[in-house]
């Protein structure tokens, strides 16, 4: 697969108005198998690191993320670049978002599906595992739950129980008992449940589960998706930010206006 034809598929995906270009180094590498240049929009791609034109597209994809996420950041801030952390939680929901329209499209296949002894085992992985895991986890959520009722009745200090007689961080004590306190299904397993568990209202935590339950989003695309909801819904997404900034700017240049008009008045009066 060329340069050129690699680069169509990336803005099949997703178009971007900044231009960039995609190298294939025909070199082989032990740490990297690309990297992104943000200073000149470069997308190197160590070539003979891939086996395949699926893996190859895999990696094209993960550095174009980059160039975006780049493009997007510095529409704000100019002076983002190569120094800035680059894999944040919001990189790796788009790079889940873009593999799954890739998939969509017909451009890329993560294929476990048609390896019939990994499908057995990520069956076994996800019903023996994750959902007993999950569920194991919720039952100890329910029994610390106990150990802290149990504790205020004996006047005996919760947090040192914890510290010095389950030698259990305060941290994972809290989270494993948020997951006991509701209603979460285990299947999605324990780290996913405790996301489902920082949610507030029962209807958004039911909506969260639901994504993890359909597969298909990584859990950073779901974390992604329940800030950008918050951020809406207490007015701090950029769009609701900007509509603001415009109707602050606009009554500001209504009373600027409104002020010239009456010192033209008055300096024709005079």
């Amino acid at each position: 697969m060329n340069n050129e034809r690699i680069k169509e598929i990336l803005l099949d995906l997703s178009p971007c108005e900044i231009d960039f270009t995609v190298i294939q180094t025909g070199k082989e590498s032990k740490r990297v198998n690309g990297f992104y240049k943000p200073d000149t929009h470069e997308i190197y791609i160590h070539n003979l690191n891939l086996k395949t034109d699926n893996m190859l597209i895999y990696t094209a994809i993960h550095e174009y993320t980059h160039h975006l996420c780049t493009i997007e950041k510095q529409e704000n801030d100019p002076s983002y670049g190569k120094a800035c952390k680059v894999h944040t939680q919001e990189f790796w929901a788009k790079f889940g978002d873009l593999l799954k329209i890739a998939e969509e499209k017909g451009y890329y296949s993560i294929g476990w599906e048609s390896n019939e002894e990994l499908k057995a085992l990520t069956q076994d992985i996800k019903e023996n595992y994750l959902a007993k895991n999950g569920q194991l986890m919720q039952e100890f959520g329910k029994k610390l739950a106990r150990a802290f009722d149990l504790c205020q009745e004996a006047d005996i200090r919760y947090e040192d129980y914890v510290d010095r007689v389950l030698c259990l961080p305060r941290n994972a004590a809290k989270d494993i008992r948020k997951v006991g306190a509701i209603e979460v299904n285990p299947a999605i397993g324990f780290e996913n449940m405790k996301v489902v568990a920082s949610v507030r209202k029962k209807d958004d935590r039911a909506q969260v589960e639901q994504e993890f339950l359909n597969g298909g989003k990584s859990p950073s695309s779901v974390r992604e998706m329940m800030k950008q909801k918050s951020a809406q819904a207490s007015g701090n997404d950029p769009k609701t930010k900007l509509e603001r900034e415009k109707s602050r700017l606009e009554k500001t240049i209504a009373q600027l206006t409104q002020r010239l008009e009456y010192v033209e008045e008055s300096l024709a009066s005079l």
